[in-house]
């Protein structure tokens, strides 16, 4: 990789020097939780093999993040498995900590980083992770680094946030091909020579904080189940971690993409790849997805059409399902990266256009037919069937279909006092129930309920004014859902 794209890809977080005289290099691995296609453990490596000391990997679960559950907890605990076997032969050493009570884990990291000739960790810019991360920076005293493994765009590429996909489609046009020709190994330790090295390194450190062990890591129930975490919102059916997360993308490339161009927003077909849970936590990598999807089409960067229109269509020269789907990896999925890594108030109703927030806040007192509270929500207890079957999908899926995802959150607005605090309840479902919530991702689907990448729509409608409208009426005339509606609404909510 050259210098100059690698340097996109790292921040310093902090002055301090690197400690030369340190026992080991430090991962501290909080977002790119994998161990393949991760720019993060490959610059850690690299950095052992500099200094010719051994490299920890240290995975951290805390308990006092907000919305932590045990949905939340398993799903992290079943990729720390993932990662326990696929380092159990590998020169370094695995270093997987959860925390077992509030505050439990304070002086952790610093106790290993005063050994450390340098620490590495992920460059994730949401949720409380860039908070933690330049916190940290200021506390310790060797040098702290944070990389970019998000996706096949480095956010540092970008100086500005774009307004919408068309936008941010140009800028990719222009500026992403020669990263395509730079791809983190799939073995971060290929051609790397360090020291190999064992537990007892940090015996001190273990003794004092535990690590999780593999038997409990198998079966988490009833360790989670001790832990001071949400108790009501429980484990779902898919299973995190990078061996899932392969499944899901082998069965995606063979079955759904085929038909994700036509039949990608049918509820019934199922096509869609369902891999944003693990691209939120880490257990698979973008650039992995898309190295796949590019040999499963033949593809190489030479058949880039090499001019800039901004369309969606024709300028990867791929099949039409792959472009679509590319659309939503690239496109979309990095314009959500790109505002929170641009802004601090991404997930802010102040974030949103000039023209929505003036649209809005001019139909604000507008007369609501229903208006329901955050617990009826919760709960599913609107007049609306096909609503009642998506917020129940979210309970019991962790997950909702991405064309009834929009239509959730635009009668959430329909149906609430203000704009503002529908806002504020979309984002608390969501990031409560859904695995792949907390995300960039998750502000750009929320607010775009809101007006934010979109543009002002006629006729004005009462409290919506400008913004784009939707209607459950619609959605049940455009795609058959009668089926979805009687599984989800007849399902038990909560015990």
């Amino acid at each position: 990789m050259s210098a100059e794209l690698w340097q996109l890809r790292i921040s310093d977080i902090n002055d301090a020097p690197v400690n030369e005289d340190g026992k080991y290099v430090l991962y501290w691995m909080i977002a790119n939780r994998r161990t393949e296609y991760n720019f993060s453990l490959q610059r850690a490596a690299w950095w052992a093999e500099k200094l010719k000391k051994p490299l920890i990997v240290f995975e951290a679960l805390r308990v006092g993040y907000e919305w932590a559950s045990d949905r939340l907890h398993t799903f992290v605990l079943q990729g720390m498995l993932d990662n326990l076997e696929a380092l159990s032969d590998s020169p370094v050493v695995y270093y997987p900590y959860v925390e077992p009570k509030q505050d439990a884990a304070k002086g952790l990291l610093k106790t290993l980083a005063k050994d450390a000739c340098t620490v590495v960790t992920d460059d994730f810019p949401c949720f409380f992770l860039p908070r933690m991360v330049k916190a940290v920076g200021k506390k310790l005293k060797v040098k702290l680094e944070a990389i970019d493994s998000n996706g096949l765009l480095p956010m540092r590429a970008a100086d500005r946030d774009f307004p919408r996909a068309y936008s941010l489609r140009r800028f990719l046009q222009k500026e992403l091909p020669p990263h395509l020709e730079v791809f983190p190994n799939r073995n971060p330790f290929a051609k790397k020579s360090f020291p190999a090295t064992n537990h007892k390194l940090i015996a001190d450190v273990i003794q004092k904080w535990p690590s999780i062990d593999k038997r409990t890591l198998e079966s988490p129930a009833d360790f989670i189940a001790s832990l001071p975490i949400d108790h009501e919102v429980g484990p779902v059916d898919t299973r995190g971690g990078s061996v899932a997360a392969r499944k899901q993308l082998q069965w995606f490339l063979e079955s759904g993409l085929p038909r994700y161009g036509e039949e990608r927003n049918s509820v019934e077909s199922e096509c869609v790849s369902q891999l944003s849970p693990y691209l939120h936590f880490g257990h698979l990598s973008a650039h992995e997805v898309f190295h796949e999807l590019a040999k499963q089409e033949d593809w190489d960067p030479s058949k880039l059409n090499k001019k800039v229109t901004g369309s969606r269509e024709g300028w990867w020269n791929m099949s039409p399902s792959a472009e679509a789907y590319l659309d939503e990896l690239i496109t979309w999925r990095e314009l959500g990266y790109n505002m929170c890594h641009i802004r601090d108030d991404y997930d802010q109703f102040s974030s949103l256009p000039d023209w929505a927030k003036e649209t809005l806040g001019e139909h604000k007192d507008d007369q609501r037919e229903h208006v329901y509270t955050l617990e009826q929500f919760e709960r599913a207890e609107t007049h609306d069937p096909l609503w009642n079957a998506a917020q129940r999908q979210l309970v019991r899926d962790g997950r909702i279909h991405n064309y009834l995802r929009m239509l959730w959150g635009k009668k959430v607005l329909h149906w609430t006092n203000t704009p503002e605090y529908a806002a504020k309840i979309l984002i608390h479902l969501n990031n409560k129930y859904a695995l792949d919530g907390r995300n960039p991702n998750s502000y750009s689907g929320i607010f775009w309920c809101f007006g934010r990448y979109d543009r002002a729509w006629g006729p004005e409608r009462e409290i919506f004014g400008k913004i784009r409208y939707m209607t459950s009426d619609s959605a049940m005339k455009k795609l058959n859902l009668k089926g979805y509606i009687k599984e989800y609404n007849e399902a038990k909510l909560f015990d």
